[in-house]
């Protein structure tokens, strides 16, 4: 089996793979001071509550937008599952060229995003990420990641407006029923949420008449993230819904990079070259 850690700024998401389909997938939140201890003793139960035998897991890979918890993330492996991860950076094998500035300062998150979507769907494509920061990253016809736009996510805006505003209170998202709010909480809920689907379709469309496409073909726009199925509803961009994205860009990123599996590792000591 083989294991993908998701580290993003809000949750930590672990995922088996059997080479066929997803086993499982558990979140847990992100925490700069968590152990590898602590992430043994959370996912090996969960692990047995479901039945599945963590000696199985023949392979990880670790992706982060967060380097404080990368350490304990791979001694976790190292340490409870005996296996070397894969640290999903630049030095592996993608099969994906990266035309920005600076490659280097690209999250590992937007690359596999366009991985995935490019591997599974085509191209061009732009890739809408509701996450922590809403991202919107552009893949060409050939599979080349070409750019793209940051937002703040939604989530935060709404913390912002609670924070910033005394008398306004914090609200939960939800699609509202009217745009014209009758008191402040459905007032709040309309302007975040229509709002933000007016920012998601504006930046689609701008997107979209800048991309280089000779050929003209349809550019496919791919939602992901914890809050696409619910923006998904008011609106009719997106082509498709692919809440599992990243999870897929690192089985793919995984498959193309296969190292050899280190047993034992905690015993042997011996650390291998994974990036």
């Amino acid at each position: 089996m083989l294991l993908v850690i998701d580290a993003g700024n809000t949750n930590v998401v672990f995922a088996l793979h059997d080479g066929q389909s997803w086993l499982g997938r558990w979140r847990i939140a992100t925490e700069d001071r968590r152990t590898s201890d602590e992430y043994a003793v959370w996912f090996l139960s969960l692990m047995e509550r479901r039945g599945l035998d963590a000696a199985k897991i023949d392979r990880a890979i670790i992706s982060t937008v967060v380097p404080a918890i990368l350490h304990d993330l791979r001694h976790f492996c190292r340490d409870w599952l005996h296996r070397e991860p894969l640290i999903a950076n630049t030095q592996l094998e993608w099969g994906l060229d990266v035309f920005i500035d600076n490659p280097e300062e690209l999250g590992a998150d937007r690359r596999l995003n366009g991985l995935a979507a490019h591997h599974l769907y085509g191209g061009p494509l732009i890739v809408v990420d509701f996450g922590t920061a809403t991202t919107f990253d552009v893949v060409d016809a050939a599979g080349n990641y070409c750019g793209g736009a940051i937002a703040p996510g939604v989530n935060l805006s709404m913390d912002a407006l609670h924070r910033a505003a005394a008398r306004l209170p914090r609200i939960s998202i939800g699609r509202p029923v009217v745009a014209i709010g009758r008191n402040t909480h459905s007032a709040m809920r309309s302007g975040l949420y229509w709002g933000y689907v007016g920012l998601v379709e504006n930046l689609i469309t701008h997107i979209r008449n800048e991309m280089i496409n000779p050929e003209k073909r349809p550019v496919k726009i791919i939602a992901t993230g914890g809050l696409a199925p619910l923006f998904s509803e008011g609106t009719e961009c997106f082509d498709v819904l692919a809440p599992d994205l990243t999870l897929e860009g690192l089985r793919i990123l995984a498959d193309r990079n296969r190292t050899e599996i280190v047993e034992n590792f905690s015993e042997t000591g011996k650390v291998p070259n994974s990036g």
